[in-house]
């Protein structure tokens, strides 16, 4: 027989569906068989909550560095709780490979990167004041997974050894198929500690540094970068689309433009099938001088990004209409905007003007980014 008790727990399971119950697998290793990721379940249940995607979704970044440190976090999180913000994207790997909670993935000692020791307890503080969490993955831009397995690394072709930008960092293989099961696991992780949803940046073969030296050794011979790359994105759906999780992914923000994939692998139109969210960077200083006719395009922010976004948005129309799709399939399309002071100085009027040419592309949702994390308080609308 049924007890009450037991009834109250059924309905409560069945009418809270962002209520879930998750184990952690916490433990990991390199495997006798030399695969370069392996785990083994480690069971500890943490109940986390997951909200829904809000529309519009206005959000601002933050690095794990500052998510680590609590007094800085609390002024942004007062930030979003005080102005027309209602999201948050949070490192959950950085340009180092550092994974920012505390975690037993293979790792490298390193003095970059920061750990978030309560991450979970932000998050939940976070989803308290009803605000939505994205979890940011630096994917193939991982100097400490390099180090630990240069066999997945891009190479140099002059030498076979590991390949770095002009920065001085490493890139891993996108055909290292091992690597992808690591990023998957990663994500799983990430999900189950409370974040809403995966946002994948770098996605990409490098741009930056001696290209004409680099070598890739996993199977790019048989295929292109742009469906090599295309894989993975399949790949991800694939085996993340059973935790209900949000994914978006993260473009060079030329990709709303440019019919070919620039030599780096990311075309539009191979990204829409795979993500719930397409963010096109279409930051104005990080266009070509004379692009499209202005002489320094972050001196124009209302143009660049009006220019690039429509782009965006009618072919993202154009591929739905070829898909089958209803003329009035909401848009994936939420740009990331300048924050930050490159090539002009970014007051609150060129920050508002990236925000209205969004709205006036037909758009609702955007994100704003400041390495630093100094955001433009003024250009926000109240509460």
């Amino acid at each position: 027989m049924v007890t009450i008790a037991g009834v109250l727990v059924i309905l409560l399971i069945y009418f809270t569906p962002f209520f879930l119950e998750s184990t952690y697998h916490a433990s990991s290793s390199v495997d006798p068989s030399g695969e370069p990721w392996a785990s083994s379940i480690v069971p500890q249940i943490i109940r986390v909550t997951h909200l829904g995607t809000p529309e519009p979704l206005k959000a601002l970044y933050m690095t794990s560095c500052v998510a680590s440190n609590q007094h800085w976090r609390e002024n942004l999180k007062t930030l979003i709780e005080t102005t027309e913000l209602n999201a948050v994207v949070i490192d959950i790997k950085d340009y180092t490979g550092v994974v920012s909670f505390p975690n037993e993935f293979p790792r490298t000692e390193t003095k970059s990167g920061c750990i978030v020791s309560d991450i979970r307890e932000f998050i939940q503080t976070l989803h308290e004041s009803n605000i939505y969490v994205i979890g940011r993955i630096s994917v193939f831009q991982d100097p400490s997974y390099t180090r630990l397995f240069p066999e997945l690394a891009v190479k140099r072709m002059s030498d076979g050894e590991v390949w770095k930008d002009y920065k001085g960092l490493s890139f891993i293989d996108v055909g290292a198929r091992p690597y992808w099961d690591y990023i998957v696991t990663l994500s799983e992780r990430a999900y189950e500690l409370g974040f809403d949803e995966l946002n994948y940046d770098y996605v990409r073969y490098p741009s930056d540094g001696d290209i004409r030296d680099a070598l890739y050794t996993w199977a790019l011979g048989t295929t292109t970068k742009s469906k090599m790359l295309e894989g993975f994105f399949e790949y991800l759906r694939d085996n993340l689309e059973d935790t209900g999780a949000k994914l978006s992914v993260d473009l060079f923000g030329m990709t709303t433009t440019m019919e070919n994939d620039m030599n780096i692998g990311q075309m539009l139109e191979l990204a829409l099938p795979y993500f719930d969210y397409i963010s096109p960077m279409v930051y104005p200083s990080h266009y070509p001088a004379t692009w499209n006719g202005f002489v320094n395009p972050a001196e124009h922010p209302y143009e660049v990004v009006k220019i690039a976004m429509s782009s965006a948005v009618n072919r993202e129309r154009a591929w739905n209409i070829r898909q089958g799709l209803a003329s009035t399939t909401l848009s994936k399309m939420r740009p990331w905007l300048q924050d930050f002071n490159l090539g002009a100085t970014y007051g609150p009027d060129k920050v508002q003007s990236q925000i209205q040419a969004t709205y006036d592309v037909g758009l609702t949702s955007w994100m704003l980014w400041n390495a630093g994390n100094k955001y433009t308080a003024s250009a926000l609308l109240p509460e």
